[in-house]
């Protein structure tokens, strides 16, 4: 049986804790027991990602099929940086779509939500975001929600930026059940919050 497989795509100017815990939980889970691998992608093959923190982080290779695909946010209130600037470039919205139409699931953290609006993916939808992001995702026709995890089958979004290891969790449970759920958020001694949907 093949590993599901789980990639979390980078960009300069991603929100570090957006991506990173999320990769922690899911990293913590495949050593928990659940069939899983995991990987923090590119588009383009590049040596290092700057953070919007300035953290440098080496990617471990370009955006595939995954399984489950991840989105952080960052940037979205800056010009030309972080989520702005690569909704405003398209190609990573272009590439979200087309992953989730060769059947990946979709999910955001924070102002990653915009890439899956401006990709399509949110439109009627519950969805959730970084309050500073609420009314331009309301202007892509989502439902936004005051959540902090969504859960809408195939796209989840999640609200501000610690929702991520909720939402990491919830993926987890939802995936490879709560046993491992729970051990994950034991080691983490992480508290969940619930998820809407």
């Amino acid at each position: 049986m093949t590993a599901t497989t789980a990639e979390i795509v980078l960009f300069d100017g991603f929100d570090e804790l957006d991506a990173i815990g999320p990769y922690e939980v899911l990293e913590n889970a495949a050593h928990a027991g659940a069939d899983l691998e995991v990987d923090l992608v590119t588009l383009d093959e590049t040596d290092l990602v700057t953070a919007s923190h300035d953290l440098r982080v080496e990617p471990q290779g370009t955006l595939g099929q995954p399984d489950i695909l991840l989105v952080p946010g960052g940037g979205w209130t800056s010009a030309n940086e972080g989520v702005r600037a690569v909704v405003e470039d398209g190609a990573l919205p272009d590439e979200v779509d087309e992953c989730y139409a060769e059947g990946s699931t979709v999910a955001s953290v924070c102002t990653g939500a915009m890439v899956l609006a401006e990709a399509d993916l949110l439109e009627g939808r519950p969805a959730a975001t970084h309050r500073v992001a609420v009314d331009d995702l309301e202007a892509h026709a989502a439902n936004v929600v005051d959540e902090r995890v969504v859960d809408d089958g195939d796209v989840l979004t999640a609200g501000g930026v610690t929702s991520g290891l909720d939402l990491a969790l919830w993926l987890v449970e939802r995936e490879f059940g709560e046993d491992v759920a729970s051990e994950v958020s034991e080691e983490m001694a992480y508290e969940r919050g619930e998820v809407f949907g």
